[in-house]
């Protein structure tokens, strides 16, 4: 039975330690003398900071302090306790870390025991071929593990010719391969003008200029596309067109065929990365459905069954080009994992990696319905089925001194600057409401950024 206390309030002792390191500090030693026992409900953090007259920011942080030394738990629609017989599992986290890392853009993981259970029998299935998995294999990936990545294409609408696909170690090898086989040291690629870091990242290892697409409501702009064209004779049009990183955008039907066309008179490829592309249950088509004798498509299975499984499918307009990725693959990483291809594939042909997904929408769902419940109306940008949210900041507030507050209240969250190309980064932040955390620590984390939302920061950052 839940144990109530009204007026419970902390002894805050003077000395050199930060506020909020107090409260927590008084919350252990009020434990340790049975001053708060095993059950006993905390006051609201609201309720608390009004009675020590604080700002309710520095009383989140401390209770996130709390919860991350395994005091304290909170239960959604009924308040935080002290640790007991229900403790919580809660996100193991490393010195200078955030507790509720929301920075990493994760899909949920599997909570469900049936799931799990599945999940244990693939590896044990796999474990039988070990001996043949722990030699090499073929370069993109042995012919079953193709016609299984051909299977899984299905799902987006896609008939791929097995020869024409490589199996990846991963979304980000399989970027590298396309970019190390189109692109040399000082060409081009557009983009567009918010994207995903990795392709950034990569352009600077690699020497490739980036040139930032503007887009409207329904994606790239084409008349735009094609005058970087004329300009700049790019070698491909790299695009994320459905539940844009970061700002889960997608590209309509129509201006998906306008984009392949320009690509088409131009004769510049077209990289479509449709890392999230699963997630919707309705979504347009892929370009590679539309072109598919201009794109290299790629379809990663970290977004839509476990991050973990790094595995990705990458499919050529044509053999000669297969053929040149396959080389450049064996130059870079050689092939994938046969043993993490062979569990990939079992997962696709047995079912376990369509519950997977079925899992991860419902959890983004449910998760998606938290953020509207608690978020400031019209404050972000998202999908139902998606697990980030694209905020923008209210002034004075800016993306860089918002994430470092977050991440001062146990928070991680990336400002809008690490995913601008060549426009003037927005006043905005991704938040991941996937990962390892629960919903309970989601709802946590939620109510500290919607409080930051509503309050100005202490000192207006300055203009840079």
């Amino acid at each position: 039975m839940v144990k109530m206390q009204t007026g419970w309030l902390p002894k805050i002792k003077k000395g050199g330690a930060p506020l909020y390191m107090a409260i927590a500090n008084a919350i252990a030693e009020d434990i340790a003398v049975g001053q708060l026992t095993a059950e006993q409900r905390l006051p609201p953090q609201r309720k608390l900071a009004d009675m020590l007259g604080i700002d309710f920011t520095t009383v989140a942080r401390a209770y996130s302090e709390a919860h991350r030394r395994g005091l304290i738990d909170s239960v959604v629609g009924r308040g935080t306790f002290v640790c007991g017989r229900r403790r919580l599992k809660i996100p193991r986290v490393f010195e200078g870390r955030p507790n509720i890392d929301m920075s990493m853009n994760m899909p949920p993981e599997p909570y469900s025991a049936e799931l799990l259970a599945l999940m244990q029998e693939g590896f044990a299935g796999v474990s039988g071929q070990l001996r043949d998995l722990l030699r090499y294999q073929d370069f993109g990936g042995s012919p079953d593990d193709r016609a299984a990545g051909a299977l899984w294409l299905r799902r987006r609408g896609m008939t791929v010719d097995p020869d024409r696909l490589l199996v990846m170690p991963g979304a980000q090898c399989a970027l590298l391969t396309v970019l190390t086989t189109l692109a040399d040291a000082g060409s081009v690629i557009c983009c567009e003008e918010l994207t995903y870091p990795g392709l950034q990242a990569l352009a600077t290892q690699l020497g490739i200029r980036l040139i930032g697409l503007p887009m409207d409501g329904e994606g790239i702009d084409a008349v735009a596309f094609a005058a970087a064209c004329a300009q700049y004779a790019p070698k491909a049009l790299y695009c994320n067109p459905t539940l844009l990183n970061p700002t889960t955008a997608v590209i309509s039907e129509a201006r998906r065929r306008a984009l392949v066309d320009v690509a088409r008179h131009y004769n510049v490829p077209i990289i479509e990365d449709d890392a999230y592309g699963f997630l919707p249950r309705v979504t347009p088509p892929a370009i590679a459905s539309i072109g598919a004798d201009m794109t290299f498509y790629i379809a990663g299975l970290a977004k839509c069954v476990g991050a973990g499984l790094r595995i990705a499918y990458l499919v050529a307009p044509d053999a000669q080009y297969t053929a040149r990725l396959a080389s450049a693959l064996r130059a870079t990483s050689v092939m994938a994992s046969p043993i993490t291809s062979a569990l990939a594939s079992r997962w696709i042909r047995d079912g376990t990696a369509d519950l997977a997904l079925n899992a991860i929408r419902k959890e983004s769902m449910a998760r998606q319905k938290l953020a509207a419940r608690i978020l400031p109306a019209g404050s972000y940008v998202s999908k139902p089925e998606a697990f980030h949210l694209w905020i923008s900041l209210p002034p004075p507030w800016r993306s860089k001194a918002f994430a470092a507050h977050m991440r001062s209240s146990g928070i991680g969250v990336v400002a809008g600057e690490a995913f601008a190309v060549s426009a003037l980064p927005p006043e905005a932040v991704r938040v991941c409401i996937g990962g390892v955390a629960d919903r309970e620590h989601i709802q946590h984390a939620l109510e500290i950024i919607a409080e930051a939302l509503s309050s100005a920061p202490m000192i207006a950052p300055a203009v840079v």
